[in-house]
This record gives C-alpha cells, structure tokens and sequence, in this order.
C-alpha cells in the first residue's frame, strides 16, 4: 500500500541544493516540459510582453531560459526554496536580460512577501512538492490582476509508478480532474493536459543515479541498505524491463489559467 508521507520541505531544499549543478544536464523531461509551458504562455498572450512576471520554484532556471527566449518582460521576480539557485539564474540572466530582476527565497507556501499586480505566474515542475494546492491558486489569484495568467506544469498520478510500486512510497500526484476542480475556483481554465511517457535506462542503477542527479528523491532520510538495494535493482529488472534496458514513467501535466474577471 503506497505510503503519503508530510513533506519535509528542508529535506526538498537540501537535495534540490545538492544537485543544483547537476539538475539541468541530468532533468531531460523537465527541460522539455519548461519549453512547452513557454509555447503555452506565448500562445495565450501572443504578443508575449509582461510587465511583472513570478516563477515559482525557479530552480536552475531551465523555464527561465525558454520563457525569455520568446518574451519581453521588465519585471522578473523568481522564488524558489534553495537559496543558492540565484547562482543559476543570474547565468541566465547574462543571457536573457530583464529590467528588473528580484529573488525571492523561500517556501511559497510559508508568509512571503510577493508582488501584487502580476501579469504572469509561472512553475515547472514543482507544485507537486506544495501541501495545499486549493491555497496555493487562491494566493496566487490575489496577486495576479484580472485576466493574468497561471501556468504551470506538474506530474500526474502515473509519474514514476515503477519506482512508488516498489518502494512503497510516493507523492500524493493529484489527477487532472483533480486540478481542474482546485484551479476552477478561482480561474478560467484554457488549457489543460497531459501525456505519459517511457524514459529508458540502462539498467536500475541508472534510474537511482538519474534521480539522484534531479535532486526529486527528497521524500525520506532513509538510507540504502545492502538488502534494500539488492531488492530494488531484482524487482526493477524483474517488472521493469526493456529491449534496450529498464524504463521509468514520466507523466506530465499543463495548465494554463486565467484569472477570473469578477
């Protein structure tokens, strides 16, 4: 029976702080995901200019990158819980200048001090790690002016099923279904979707070392044991197989959202 664990979001920030060098060659799929969610903001706002613009969860900046490549903005406030990510958006920057950069650090679900008057809000790949989605849309509706825009991207209920159906263990993946409802209080839905997909490796000990690299295995402070291990790398093999090797699901979801005019 899967096991839904209280996130501790300090372990999240240490592993997420580890693999900050390595996040951007190693997360492929959230690399592409940041790209069509840009493809998504340019297509609901065509002429793709902001005035003030909010990431959250900016991490090494991979949906910084693609959004700038398309848009103008002159306000760019970017939030994450590691501190050290400034770093790697200020890389970015380099290339992509803005008016006006500001970091926010910390957990965007703890008392914040964000801009109001948002045009845009923006996250890749990170709202799975938040513990209350119903006050996350409706914060993030008070600051956005009538008609600004959410879009985010997340993981399904299928996301890394390999890995949960043998460690027992998993995040608490809402369905599409479930987003919309939670979303649907507080904007107009415009798009909404998603899709599953097969990301091989060589063997199961280079799925550990993927996610290991992507910093997303911050659920537990438990250690590998001999057994353990052992257990993990037969069961993959055992279930998981593929010509080429193993394979592990990826399920990733869009949305993008209006605010509600009235």
């Amino acid at each position: 029976m899967l096991q839904q664990i209280k996130i501790d979001k300090e372990l999240v920030r240490e592993r997420f702080c580890r693999t900050l060098g390595s996040y951007g060659r190693n997360a492929a799929v959230q690399k592409v995901m940041a790209a069509v969610l840009a493809e998504l903001v340019c297509r609901e706002e065509p002429a793709c200019t902001f005035d003030r613009v909010l990431e959250v969860g900016s991490g090494s900046g991979l949906l910084m990158a693609e959004l700038l490549r398309r848009c103008s903005v002159r306000s760019y406030y970017a939030n994450d819980l590691v501190e050290e990510s400034i770093h790697c958006l200020q890389n970015v920057l380099d290339r992509f200048p803005v008016e006006e950069f500001h970091f926010i650090a910390g957990d965007i679900e703890s008392t914040l001090e964000l801009p109001s008057g948002l045009d845009l809000v923006v996250s890749n790949a990170t709202v799975q790690w938040l513990d209350d989605l119903d006050e996350f849309f409706r914060t993030m509706s008070a600051h956005l002016r009538p008609g600004g825009i959410l879009a985010f991207s997340t993981f399904g209920t299928a996301n890394m099923q390999e890995i949960t159906s043998i460690e027992d263990v998993g995040l608490n993946y809402l369905s599409l279904g479930e987003l919309e409802i939670l979303a649907g209080r507080y904007f107009d839905i415009r798009v909404s979707r998603e899709e599953e997909q097969r990301t091989q490796f060589t063997s199961p000990e280079a799925v550990l070392h993927h996610i290991r690299q992507t910093g997303v295995n911050g659920l537990q402070r438990r250690s590998w044991t001999k057994s353990r291990y052992r257990h993990f790398v037969s069961e993959y093999s055992r279930l998981f197989s593929c010509e080429n090797g193993v394979y592990l699901t990826y399920h990733p979801v869009y949305c993008c959202l209006k605010k509600k005019l009235s």
